[in-house]
């Protein structure tokens, strides 16, 4: 019995011995695991907070980024206000351009007009060519109006005023033609023979010559110096025979004698 209750205390202390064996396996696996998962949660946290710093960092890039392209958008609103207003004022400065070139343009003529009341004229009388001041065709032409219109006495103060000023003029010998004419027709005879011989010195082959010879007779007729009258008419002839002044000394000669 007491082999047997031995037998019995041992089988029980070898159970016993087995459960506490058991649980303290089961302890440390569980044991292991707890850290395992622990671990596995601290990596899992750490995870978390890398992507965490990571998600961090993005947004602050993002946020940058936004920034950064808020700046690059309010940049383009800015320069197209910029090329809107140089587009205003490019337009501004055409049509100021266009402006300033149509007052230069009619400045431009005003002063070609100014310039061409001064600008030598070429002229063409009794068949001669040649060159006259605007001011100094407008008297000649005003003068000789007024001996056409038979006003002799005004039309010679005018002439000999003209010959004044225009010593040197191209209209010179008609200027002194006209002039002698205009004395003539105020019984001037003296002052009329003076400027016909002047025009015969200063152009002796004038288209007027001729004319000028066949009035210096006609005053020398008025005078009574028949003597003088033919020599005159008889040069008149010898120098000029074609000319139809000729073939009216030829008659008048006629009854000179």
């Amino acid at each position: 019995m007491k082999r047997i209750a031995r037998c019995c205390l041992v089988l029980s202390l070898w159970s016993c011995l087995g459960v506490s064996q058991a649980a303290l396996f089961e302890d440390d696996e569980a044991r292991r695991a707890i850290l395992e998962l622990r671990q596995s949660q601290r990596a899992l946290q750490e995870r978390l907070d890398r992507q965490g710093q990571e998600v961090k960092a993005l947004s602050e890039d993002n946020g940058q980024l936004r920034r950064a392209l808020l700046d690059f958008q309010a940049q383009i609103e800015a320069l197209r206000a910029e090329l809107s207003g140089m587009r205003g004022d490019k337009e501004v400065l055409l049509k100021d351009l266009a402006d300033t070139q149509r007052r230069l343009k009619d400045q431009a003529q005003v002063v070609e007009e100014r310039f061409r009341k001064f600008e030598p004229l070429t002229v063409s009388l009794d068949g001669i060519e040649f060159q006259a001041d605007p001011a100094e065709k407008r008297e000649f032409d005003n003068a000789l109006a007024v001996f056409r219109r038979g006003e002799f006495t005004p039309a010679a103060n005018a002439f000999a005023d003209f010959i004044r000023r225009y010593p040197q003029s191209g209209y010179l010998p008609q200027s002194l033609f006209w002039l002698g004419n205009a004395q003539y027709a105020t019984r001037e005879y003296k002052l009329a023979i003076t400027n016909f011989r002047s025009l015969l010195s200063v152009a002796a082959q004038h288209p007027r010559a001729a004319e000028a010879l066949l009035s210096i007779a006609n005053c020398q007729v008025e005078l009574k110096d028949t003597k003088a009258a033919r020599k005159t008419l008889e040069d008149l002839v010898k120098d000029f025979p074609q000319s139809e002044a000729a073939a009216a000394a030829k008659e008048r000669l006629s009854r000179l004698k």
